[in-house]
C-alpha cells in the first residue's frame, strides 16, 4: 500500500513523493497507514484523501448533499456510530440523480447499493458493519471529517420523531432509571438503548429544535399533559400525553438540570446543555408546583446560531447610521426598552460586538450570561451572595472600563450608578421595561433619579419589538383594507408602486402559520437639546414624544408599517405587536 501511494503521488503530482516516502519510512509501524498519514503535519487532510482515492480507484467527494442519505441508512445505523467512525451512507451518484425525479409512492427510495463515505480510507471493519446493519452491498468513497460531520447532523435531524410511540412504552417501573448519572452534555441524536422516558424527553427537545422553538412548556391538566412550543413568539399546542407520565417527565428534566427530584412543593431553577450532533444547546429550566402537578418551562438557547450583527437586526439604513454614531461616543447612557422577549439582549450583544476592539475595555454585568462574547469580560449577578447589579457596577468602575453593559435597571441604586458611570466618562448600555422610548424617561424619574442627571447623561433611547416575517415559501400578495391602512397610520395616497403587501398561506416549512423567523422594529429617540430641557422640567412622556416626532422620530408602528409595505411582515402582525400612536 505504501508503494502504491508513493507511485500515485509521483503520477498525479498531488504531493511531493520524496517527502511522502521519507515520512512513511520514519513512521513505519506507528499504527494503521491511513491514520498515520492523516496525522502528518506536511500534508492537508483533503490532499491525503485525494491520494487514497486515486490509489484505490474510489471517488473523492468535496461535499455531500444531505438528501443523498437514504432513509434505510438513518434507520439502521445509530447516529453515535456514524459520528464515532466519521462515516455516512449515500445513494450512488447515478441512483441519486435518477431518484430525484422518480421516488417510490411512499416517498422513500430503495437503493440497491450503498456508497459509504469514509474519512479513514482503510477502515474496512466499519464498511463490513454498515453492510451487515443495512443488509445492502456497499462500496467506498472518501471525504473530509468536516463534510461528513455536517451531513450527519442534517441527515439525522430530519428523522421523524415518534413521541407518541415512546410515550406508550412508559410505565411506573421506568422511574428507577431516572436516577442514573446523566452526562453533562447529552446528545439528542443518541436514542439507542435508552429508557423510554429519556427517549421521550429527548424527542420533545429534538422536535422543538426542528421547529425553531425558543421555549417548551410542559403544562399539566386534570386529565392530560399538554406540551406547548413557543415558535416566533407565539405558543402552539403540539402534543398531548397521558397524565400518568408527568412524574417521569418532570423527574427526568430535573435530573438533567441537577435539581432535587424529591422536592415537589417548591419552585426550582436549573440549567444544563444538550447536543444535537455538533450543535450545543443551553437549556434554562424552571419548575413550579400547580394544582394538577408540577409544571416545567425550558428556554432553549442554541449556541450554534451565533450572535446577530447590527446589520442583521432589521434596522433601516438611516437608523443603522444613527447607531454607528452612538457607538462612537466616549460617554453617555443608551437604553434599549421593550417587554420581555422583545430582543433587547440580542441588540445589546450586537452593539458590543460592533465596538469590541483591542483598544477598548468592555465589561458586562448580566443575569444570566446568555452568550459568551470573545474578548469581553462578563460578570454573572448573584443576588443571594450580595452581588447585585449595583454592587457589581461599583466594582466594575475600578476595572478601568471604556464600555459597560448593565443587563437591566431594576431599582434606583442601579439607575443612579449607571448614570453616574456615564458622567465619569464611560459609555453605558442597559435595558428598561417600558412600552416606548419616551416612557423610559418617565420610568427613570419615577424610580427617583434626579432630572438633571437624566437629562445630562442620556444620549439615546431605543424601543423595540419583534415581528414575525412572512414565510418566503408560501407568501401571497394581498390588498389591505382601508381600515387596516388607517390603523397603520397610512393613507392610500402615501402608497407608491413599490409597496407590496403579503400574507403567508401556510406550508410545512412554516408549521402552517404563514410566518418563518422574526425581525425587529425600532423607535430610536436621540436626546436633543430640546428634549433635555423637557426632561429637566419633568415634562410628561407625551410632551417629550411630541417634540421628538417634530424632530423626525419614527414610532414603532411607523417602522412596522414600512416593513409591511416592503413585504417583510404582514399588516396584522404589525397591528398585533404595536400600539396606536396617540400623542
Amino acid at each position: 500500500m505504501k508503494d502504491l501511494l508513493i507511485q500515485t503521488a509521483k503520477r498525479t503530482g498531488l504531493m511531493d513523493a520524496e517527502q511522502l516516502a521519507k515520512f512513511l519510512e520514519e513512521n513505519a509501524g506507528h499504527g494503521r497507514l491511513d491514520e498515520t498519514l492523516l496525522n502528518c503535519p506536511y500534508f492537508t487532510e483533503d490532499v491525503i484523501l485525494k491520494l487514497f482515492a486515486e490509489a484505490l480507484g474510489w471517488e473523492y467527494l468535496p461535499d455531500i448533499p444531505a438528501k443523498a442519505v437514504p432513509v434505510e441508512f438513518i434507520e439502521a445505523v445509530p447516529a453515535t456510530y456514524a459520528q464515532h467512525h466519521f462515516l455516512i451512507g449515500i445513494r450512488p451518484q447515478s441512483n441519486h440523480e435518477e431518484d430525484e425525479d422518480s421516488e417510490s409512492p411512499d416517498g422513500e427510495n430503495d437503493p440497491e447499493e450503498l456508497t459509504v463515505v469514509l474519512s479513514k480510507p482503510l477502515d474496512i471493519n466499519a464498511l463490513d458493519n454498515i453492510s451487515k446493519m443495512t443488509g445492502l452491498p456497499v462500496k467506498a468513497a472518501v471525504s473530509t471529517r468536516a463534510a461528513i460531520t455536517s451531513v450527519i447532523d442534517v441527515a439525522y435531524e430530519q428523522r421523524n420523531t415518534v413521541i407518541e410511540e415512546v410515550a406508550e412504552e412508559l410505565d411506573s417501573q421506568n422511574l428507577d432509571s431516572l436516577v442514573d448519572e446523566v452526562s453533562g452534555s447529552d446528545d439528542l441524536l443518541d436514542v439507542v438503548n435508552r429508557p423510554p422516558v429519556i427517549r421521550l424527553v429527548n424527542d420533545i427537545l429534538f422536535r422543538a429544535l426542528q421547529l425553531r422553538a425558543s421555549d417548551i412548556h410542559v403544562h399539566p391538566y386534570e386529565s392530560k399533559i399538554q406540551i406547548r412550543y413557543r415558535i416566533d413568539g407565539i405558543l402552539y399546542d403540539t402534543l398531548s400525553l397521558n397524565r400518568n407520565v408527568l412524574p417521569l417527565i418532570i423527574s427526568r428534566i430535573k435530573v438533567m438540570a441537577g435539581m432535587d427530584i424529591a422536592e415537589r412543593r417548591l419552585p426550582q431553577d436549573g440549567r444544563c446543555s444538550v447536543r444535537l450532533g455538533q450543535r450545543e444547546v443551553d437549556l434554562r429550566i424552571s419548575t413550579v408546583p400547580t394544582s394538577f402537578g408540577e409544571r416545567s418551562v425550558m428556554r432553549l438557547l442554541d449556541k450554534s446560531t451565533g450572535l446577530f450583527t447590527l446589520d442583521e437586526l432589521g434596522l433601516c439604513e438611516e437608523d443603522l447610521n444613527k447607531f454607528d454614531s452612538l457607538l462612537n461616543r466616549s460617554h453617555g447612557v443608551i437604553f434599549v426598552t421593550g417587554p420581555t422577549g422583545s430582543g433587547k439582549s440580542t441588540t445589546l450583544y450586537a452593539c458590543l460586538n460592533r465596538i469590541n476592539s483591542a483598544e477598548k475595555n468592555v465589561i458586562t454585568i448580566e443575569d444570566p450570561i446568555e452568550y459568551q462574547l470573545e474578548g469581553i469580560s462578563q460578570i454573572q449577578v448573584a443576588s443571594k451572595k450580595g452581588m447585585t447589579f449595583a454592587t457589581s457596577l461599583r466594582h466594575v468602575l475600578r476595572q478601568d472600563p471604556d464600555v459597560i453593559m448593565v443587563g437591566e435597571v431594576r431599582d434606583i441604586e442601579t439607575a443612579r450608578m449607571a448614570i453616574q458611570s456615564s458622567l465619569t466618562g464611560h459609555l453605558v448600555f442597559s435595558t428598561l421595561h417600558t412600552n416606548d422610548s419616551a416612557g423610559a424617561v418617565s420610568r427613570l424619574l419615577d424610580l427617583g433619579v434626579e432630572p438633571y442627571l437624566v437629562s445630562s447623561s442620556l444620549i439615546a433611547i431605543i424601543a423595540q419589538r419583534l415581528v414575525r416575517k412572512v414565510c418566503q415559501d408560501c407568501k401571497t400578495p394581498v390588498e389591505p383594507s382601508a381600515n387596516e391602512l388607517r390603523e397603520l397610520g397610512l393613507d392610500e395616497s402615501e402608497l407608491d408602486k413599490d409597496s407590496k403587501f403579503f400574507f403567508g398561506a401556510g406550508c410545512p416549512k412554516c408549521f402552517q402559520t404563514g410566518y418563518r423567523g422574526r425581525t425587529g422594529i425600532y423607535e430610536m429617540m436621540l436626546i436633543t437639546e430640546g428634549i433635555q430641557n423637557l426632561i429637566y422640567k419633568r415634562e410628561s412622556a407625551g410632551t417629550i414624544k411630541r417634540l421628538a416626532l417634530d424632530a423626525g422620530l419614527r414610532t414603532l408602528r411607523m417602522d412596522g408599517a414600512r416593513k409591511a409595505m416592503a413585504g417583510i411582515t404582514t399588516v396584522s402582525e404589525v397591528l398585533r405587536v404595536t400600539q396606536t400612536d396617540i400623542i
